[in-house]
């Protein structure tokens, strides 16, 4: 992704005076003309790779719970390798301080690139526990802090959506709010993982 829709966007972006190689400021919708068509593409095709990976978990599922478990070991373990091979192949993200688009379903997602990494990793992590340690039930406490925790997780990287539609330059992140959403995540894995 990150490469062909660099490629396609630079005619479009010398046009508009932006920056060739920087993901930011965004190009404007109403700058794409006919190259909207390849956005919408690529809504599609982040559609499509949840549905790969959850159907991928599914081959491992003997219920919901271990369905969560391996889509997240999946999530996580792909999330993890797609930035390593970019690094490995063009050299990006030069740090973990570069700024990412990381989806745009329902609205961009930005973020350091440090960010949805410590996502991958927890998911990775939890994923294996979860398939190795079934719980045989989990309770409404840490389902609300897992599910709780990925919504402030969620509004941390599209804290700035507005912003960033608008062709700004994402302003800082906000790594408080995601803190609190990875703590409770990770408070909520244990809590089920813990309940026998």
């Amino acid at each position: 992704m990150v490469v062909y829709l660099r490629t396609l966007s630079e005619p479009i972006r010398a046009a508009a005076g932006l920056p060739l190689t920087e993901l930011f400021p965004l190009t404007k919708v109403s700058h794409l003309g006919p190259h909207l068509r390849i956005v919408k593409i690529e809504l599609v095709r982040e559609g499509a790779t949840l549905a790969m990976l959850a159907a991928v978990a599914g081959v491992a599922a003997r219920n919901f719970r271990t369905w969560l478990a391996a889509f997240a070991l999946c999530f996580g373990a792909w999330d993890l390798a797609f930035y390593a091979s970019l690094r490995a192949v063009i050299g990006w993200p030069a740090s973990l301080a570069t700024w990412d688009i990381l989806f745009l379903l329902p609205v961009p997602w930005v973020g350091p690139v440090l960010a949805p990494a410590i996502v991958a990793l927890s998911l990775v992590l939890g994923g294996i526990v979860g398939l190795l340690r079934e719980p045989p039930r989990v309770d409404w406490i840490a389902w609300t802090l897992l599910c709780g925790g990925g919504v402030v997780i969620f509004v941390s990287f599209i804290w700035d959506w507005r912003n960033v539609v608008d062709g700004g330059i994402p302003r800082d992140f906000p790594w408080l709010v995601f803190a609190a959403g990875e703590l409770a995540g990770v408070a909520g894995m244990v809590r089920a993982i813990r309940t026998r």
